[in-house]
């Protein structure tokens, strides 16, 4: 089946896993809305990308965003220096991301965890970009130490830091 690549899709993640890349997408897929694995390759013997059978190249969608994700073998390990984010609009939607990505992964400071495939995932209040931009540099001091006083993000003590103390 071809696939047309559209201007909105020229540009997706790439996702190399030492193996379990196809593990990996159909989790993420059960997890986000508007989500499907569009096709697995498995590169044949000859390939010399790795043993034969075990290469195995998955095109996935989530949320509408294509991935690719390949199981062949160890290279780099993931980091923070690429991680996906997640913006959510209330504390049962951040909590349901939060909760299930990290099932057999790990939590760190500020909203981010990593999940049991070595993914780095922020997850985070929908409107944190507009708080930490305010101009009110009292606010975003407060939201920020708040920020580091966390883990998993709390919106309600996030705002109440945000907004500070009532006049």
């Amino acid at each position: 089946m071809k696939h047309k690549v559209t201007t909105a899709h020229k540009i997706m993640p790439f996702l190399w896993y030492s193996e379990h890349a196809e593990e990996a997408a159909n989790f993420y897929v059960s997890i986000f809305p508007d989500s499907r694995i569009r096709r697995v390759i498995t590169l044949p013997a000859d390939s010399k990308s790795g043993p034969a059978g075990k290469v195995r190249i998955v095109e996935f969608e989530l949320c509408g965003q294509l991935y690719t994700a390949m199981s062949a073998g160890p290279l780099d390990r993931f980091n923070h220096a690429v991680s996906f984010v997640i913006k959510c609009d209330t504390q049962a939607e951040l909590d349901r991301y939060w909760e299930t990505l990290l099932r057999g992964g790990s939590t760190e400071r500020c909203g981010w965890l990593v999940d049991r495939f070595g993914v780095y995932w922020q997850v985070v209040p929908s409107m944190l970009g507009d708080w930490m931009a305010d101009p009110d540099l009292a606010k975003s001091k407060r939201l920020g130490e708040a920020m580091l006083g966390m883990k998993k993000f709390d919106i309600a003590k996030l705002k109440a830091a945000y907004e500070g103390p009532p006049d």
